[in-house]
């Protein structure tokens, strides 16, 4: 007898899951779809981002890199330096600790390929517009040209947004020494004087590391830099 009521239990129970499941089965498919969704979603998201590299002296073209450093591995970090802005302000690396910046090298006379970068450089600026941890940085390869008035003319014809780019004049060989040991991204010249204009754009952390070296005048590698930059955020947000 006990045996039969259990029995009849057991029965009584499947037929209400089966009641359940039946009533329910609409929303259980759905539920059940929209997982595998997201799952699958998370995946190729996962796929798509990668951690970026984090560049050392010897990962980069030996001809661009100080020959003090070609056999550098790890740890290399952005110098400290010290210069005046288009406002005359001292601007130093303490203006961008824990920052995430863009750093390019220009000249304000420059015909060429200086309006491409400088175009580009201003739509990352509207895309970060008001993020205070996204700043840009720009030093000029022509100092002795580019004074402190003539940065803050080219500033405000161009728009540029003082809060979160700079535009840098100083010592011609500190600026020639950063862009070869620190920056990794100018060719060996015999006078510092005469340094080798750069097209890229370099992404830097907020630890001082280089992320990214891209080519300023394309517009498909400005639209990477630009999901980088985003992807880097969300690593220190």
């Amino acid at each position: 007898m006990g045996a039969f009521n259990n029995f009849g239990n057991r029965l009584h129970h499947y037929i209400m899951i089966r009641g359940i499941i039946r009533k329910y089965r609409i929303f259980i498919f759905s539920m059940s779809f929209l997982s595998i969704v997201i799952l699958i979603s998370m995946y190729f998201l996962l796929r798509q981002h990668k951690p970026l590299p984090i560049y050392q002296p010897n990962m980069v073209n030996p001809s661009l890199v100080d020959s003090e450093l070609q056999h550098v591995k790890r740890f290399h970090r952005i110098k400290e330096f010290s210069m005046l802005n288009q406002n005359g302000d001292t601007i130093s690396l303490e203006d961008y600790r824990n920052k995430i910046s863009v750093t390019d090298f220009f000249f304000t006379t420059c015909p060429s390929i200086c309006p491409i970068m400088t175009d580009n450089l201003l739509r990352i600026q509207e895309e970060f517009r008001g993020d205070t941890l996204i700043k840009l940085l720009s030093y000029s390869v022509t100092p002795e040209i580019d004074s402190v008035a003539q940065l803050k003319k080219y500033s405000l014809e161009k728009g540029v947004d003082d809060s979160m780019w700079n535009l840098l004049t100083g010592d011609k060989e500190e600026i020639y020494e950063l862009a070869r040991k620190s920056y990794l991204v100018v060719e060996e010249a015999e006078d510092p004087h005469q340094m080798i204009h750069t097209e890229n754009f370099v992404l830097v952390d907020p630890e001082r590391r280089i992320r990214g070296f891209y080519d300023g005048t394309s517009a498909q590698e400005i639209q990477q830099l630009i999901k980088d930059i985003r992807f880097l955020r969300k690593d220190y947000r």
